[in-house]
């Protein structure tokens, strides 16, 4: 952008899968959040996400693929930045508001924050694990999805000298409850040449029930199979930063919260606008 612009600033946010169930998830407080951008010298929009390049099922559970003991990831993830803003898609059953204004020079040092993380933060995680739903609870793993860039972002920009608007903003998060996690091993430790296979058939075992599904009986087969893991028995196999964990699953398992999470405040005067 040009240094002299001034760069209007939007939170965007719409229920997940949007494309295919409508406001569906919207009813969950399943929410996806995007930033928008618009150009007060060109009068020009753009929108940036950072989003799964696989879909959202296939960054939280593997493929299992016949003659293969490694389950399969497809969970790498990255920001997209694109012309345009799809205003029917954020406002029919989601959110499209200005937060703040930007110098055109903050955005260009925005810009290049974003091709850093998007080089060093590769991988889609989709689950929050905490030790109980208490707000003080530890946190074994943090999430890293769509949010959690979003925050990022305007955290960027407030330490740039942005000032953001009074206005709540509030985030979805899907929190396992497990007691202290067990670390396993890395693919080659666990199903290489000289893995542990009784744990590489366990692993697969786990997630087999999760694949996708064909008939509604399979489905409701594989859903009480993942009750009786998950629920009955307390388990719960966790691959993060390429690495397997076991959870042991606590009361109330899973929970998908809609928590507010103030827009920052920067370390530094703003200038510029």
């Amino acid at each position: 952008m040009k240094e002299e612009d001034i760069i209007e600033v939007y939170r965007l946010q719409a229920p997940v899968w949007e494309f295919k169930y409508g406001d569906l998830l919207g009813h969950l407080k399943i929410m996806h959040d995007a930033v928008g951008f618009k150009s007060s010298l060109t009068g020009k929009n753009y929108t940036m996400e950072w989003y799964e390049l696989f879909q959202l099922g296939n960054c939280t559970f593997p493929h299992l693929r016949p003659g293969m003991d490694a389950p399969f990831w497809c969970n790498q993830g990255a920001a997209c930045f694109y012309e345009g803003i799809d205003d029917a898609h954020w406002k029919e059953n989601g959110t499209l508001v200005l937060v703040t204004k930007i110098s055109g020079t903050m955005f260009n040092e925005m810009a290049k924050w974003v091709m850093y993380d998007n080089e060093t933060g590769i991988y889609y995680e989709t689950w929050t694990v905490q030790a109980s739903p208490e707000k003080k609870s530890v946190v074994w793993f943090d999430s890293y999805e769509c949010s959690k860039f979003i925050l990022r972002t305007y955290q960027k920009l407030a330490d740039l000298g942005a000032t953001f608007n009074k206005i709540q903003t509030n985030y979805t998060s899907i929190i396992l409850f497990s007691g202290e996690p067990i670390y396993l091993g890395n693919e080659t430790s666990i199903f290489g040449p000289l893995g542990n296979k009784t744990l590489a058939a366990a692993i697969r075992d786990f997630y087999y029930p999760f694949k996708p599904h064909k008939t509604v009986r399979e489905f409701f087969v594989d859903l009480l199979k993942i009750i009786d893991r998950v629920i009955l028995n307390h388990q719960f196999y966790l691959f993060y930063n390429l690495e397997y964990w076991f959870l042991p699953m606590k009361f109330p398992y899973l929970k998908v919260v809609y928590e507010e999470v103030p827009l920052p405040v920067g370390s530094k005067t703003s200038s510029g606008v």
